[in-house]
């Protein structure tokens, strides 16, 4: 075996001044603390300023360098002022214009002035001309580029120029030796300083195509070193979390699970009986269990969270169940308690609007262990809600959710140096790509049938001329004794957006249709209020219920037969396929209208082109990671940035296996530069994965 390189000791931080720059302060923000940091910054684009073009050799449209002398520049007022600067050499004159311009830039093009100018040329009323080009004054014969000028991500306080330099000199700081042995690297791919070296300075010549579609080797070789950290991690954190103790909550033959088996007033279908198998397996050991619950809309994740509450409480240890939203967090609430009450569980409810006294008394419940079950939102995780016993903590819509909130979940019963089981459910299938990456270390279960008597719902697109048509199917539906929902993305008039808004909607509706009870539902109300209006459309008693997107998760009304959707166009496609599960709950066939404005964009069309052709949710995951990619659809901003930056899941899905295979090898054999690959590649967002 060959000797493990030792971890390199912790990377100083970027010099920088006792009192941060402007520029430096900018280079933190992007995450730019370390020389590895700013080597692995990597350009967006290059710009060939390795040759010059003669002014009088260059052609409309195209993309040139010249270099001349300044024999005008005059600030001329037209519609706007504008600064024209006429450049020349021996063979020919060129015009500069620059509609914004401060007064050192016009100082710096003064008459006489060599400048060295870039950009696009284009035939103008004065003779051809370049319109905001990049330029710089240097003297005669000065020496040109000898590789391409890299063009980076960055921000207004952080000048290209000075990034540049920056990165040369992290460059020539860094540690990029090879961490891995030479049968554990990559095959065919240039070392780490090669593919950096490439690709922060190319040379003339380069393959620029490859170079920018990220086929090019070097490319090849970052993506690569980039999954290994990644599924390192995951290894990692799975290794650590089989080191960590947990109760042992094997299910008891009788008590609190036997009997709400027995009462509930239907039978668990294959798939969901197949999942409660997986999670008792889970609960019976003593490491904490680590699984996301993973089902369409309407699959039944609620009842398979119960009776793993009941295990747990029959073992006599708590659990707590948290979801993103008081809506959902009060429908998982009655449906809990109208589950276990009658069998003798206290149910505590914790939610931000609980105050005072009855907040006091729930906190009080938990903490003395009298509250078996807990149900609420990130309330929850309070600093002042301490668990007598915790034992099984379940996360609803966990995506919803950021890293630090599922970790302090967790970290609930670190005073009895034991960890609570975590159940995770998503109503969002996680495409498999997906979960091979950012789910490696966790197992995940899927009930992947619907119970019996379940509609499928169609949808219809149409375009927002055709709502006359819309509320007349309305009146309809509301005459055979249906319900209706009508969702709107906003919830007043706004001046930035001109979308239909829900308080206008439910005026129009509550006209268009005056022997219904139309209710109008947003985010803005007290609790009270939301509390009264849903229980008024949940009775029946109110026909149709115009909303804002809280109602996208965990309201069941079984007699609402229509969804109708206004400016669908601007909604995600996971959002949209939520929104149309709160109808075809039950045996009436059921209908979603998308209602959209013109012109709709390329994703647009895609999001109401998948709606309609499919209501199968693991379908609508695979089409919305296509549409919007992996890191909005982990919602990767929660932990503050994306865990991929180079890597596609799809294009690379050949390196993916390749890092997975691997990965286990280099853990086994060379530990020390697993954790030095991992610090490399992640520094501190390694945690992310733990949650």
């Amino acid at each position: 075996m060959a000797d493990a390189p030792a971890r390199p000791a912790p990377q100083k931080p970027v010099p920088a001044k006792a009192q941060a720059s402007g520029p430096v302060l900018a280079m933190r923000r992007l995450g730019l603390v370390r020389d590895i940091d700013l080597a692995l910054h990597l350009p967006l684009r290059w710009e060939d300023e390795t040759r010059l073009v003669a002014i009088g050799r260059v052609r409309d449209g195209e993309l040139a360098q010249v270099e001349g002398v300044v024999s005008e520049c005059r600030v001329e007022q037209r519609s706007r002022r504008q600064l024209l600067v006429r450049l020349e050499d021996d063979s020919g004159e060129l015009l500069l214009r620059f509609l914004n311009f401060y007064p050192s830039q016009q100082k710096l093009l003064a008459v006489g002035r060599r400048v060295r100018a870039r950009g696009e040329v284009r035939a103008g009323f004065f003779g051809r001309e370049m319109v905001h080009p990049a330029f710089k004054a240097v003297e005669e014969g000065a020496a040109l580029p000898t590789s391409l000028t890299p063009v980076y991500p960055t921000t207004a306080a952080l000048p290209q120029s000075y990034l540049r330099k920056a990165v040369v000199s992290a460059l020539a700081r860094a540690p990029l030796s090879e961490l891995l042995p030479a049968d554990l690297q990559p095959t065919g791919l240039p070392t780490l300083a090669e593919a950096l070296q490439r690709l922060h300075h190319p040379p003339p010549g380069a393959d620029l195509p490859a170079m920018e579609d990220r086929s090019h080797p070097a490319w090849q070789r970052l993506k690569f070193d980039e999954l290994l950290a990644q599924q390192l991690s995951q290894l990692e954190a799975q290794r650590e979390r089989a080191q960590l103790k947990a109760p042992a909550l094997p299910p008891l033959a009788d008590g609190l699970r036997l009997a709400l088996g027995a009462a509930l007033p239907f039978t668990l279908t294959a798939a969901q009986q197949r999942v409660v198998q997986e999670i008792d397996a889970d609960l019976a050991r003593p490491q904490p269990m680590h699984r996301l619950l993973q089902g369409d809309v309407g699959s039944g994740k609620t009842v398979v969270a119960a009776l793993a509450a009941a295990t747990a409480i029959d073992r006599g240890w708590q659990c707590a169940l948290m979801a993103p939203t008081e809506i959902l967090a009060e429908q998982h609430f009655r449906k809990l308690v109208g589950w276990v009450e009658p069998l003798g569980v206290t149910v505590a409810w914790l939610t931000g609007s609980r105050k005072g006294k009855t907040r006091t008394g729930m906190v009080e419940q938990v903490a003395s262990g009298q509250a078996m079950l807990v149900v609420g939102t990130h309330a929850v995780i309070q600093q002042d809600v301490a668990f007598a016993r915790l034992g099984l903590a379940i996360v609803d819509e966990q995506h919803r959710f950021g890293v630090a909130q599922r970790l302090a979940l967790r970290q609930k019963l670190e005073a009895q140096a034991l960890e609570p089981h975590l159940l995770m459910m998503s109503a969002t299938p996680i495409p498999r790509t997906l979960a091979m990456t950012y789910f490696a270390d966790l197992d995940v279960s899927t009930i992947d049938e619907l119970p019996p008597g379940r509609t499928p719902v169609l949808t219809k697109v149409f375009a927002d001329g055709k709502r006359a048509q819309v509320v007349e199917r309305i009146r309809d539906e509301v005459a055979r004794g249906r319900q209706v929902y009508w969702v709107c993305p906003l919830v007043e008039e706004s001046e930035h957006l001109d979308l239909q808004n829900a308080t206008e909607t439910h005026a129009q509706l509550g006209q268009a249709l005056p022997g219904a009870m139309v209710g109008l539902l947003h985010g803005r109300m007290k609790a009270a209020e939301k509390a009264a209006v849903m229980s008024l459309f949940t009775q029946g008693q109110m026909q149709v219920l115009v909303a804002t997107t809280v109602i996208e998760v965990g309201v069941d009304v079984p007699n609402a037969s229509l969804m109708v959707i206004e400016h669908a166009e601007r909604f995600g496609l996971s959002q949209l396929h939520q929104l149309r599960g709160r109808v075809g709950r039950g045996a009436v066939a059921s209908v979603c209208v998308l209602l959209y404005t013109a012109p709709l964009s390329d994703t647009g069309k895609a999001r109401l082109k998948a709606m309609a052709e499919t209501t199968d949710g693991f379908e609508i995951a695979r089409r919305d990671l296509e549409i919007r990619g992996p890191g909005e659809f982990m919602g990767s901003r929660q932990s503050g940035d994306a865990l991929l930056r180079f890597a596609d899941l799809q294009a690379d899905s050949a390196l993916l296996q390749q890092a997975r295979a691997l990965a286990p090898q280099v853990w086994a054999r060379e530990p020390r530069a697993a954790r030095a690959h991992i610090d490399r590649w992640l520094g501190g967002k390694a945690v992310f994965l733990k949650a």
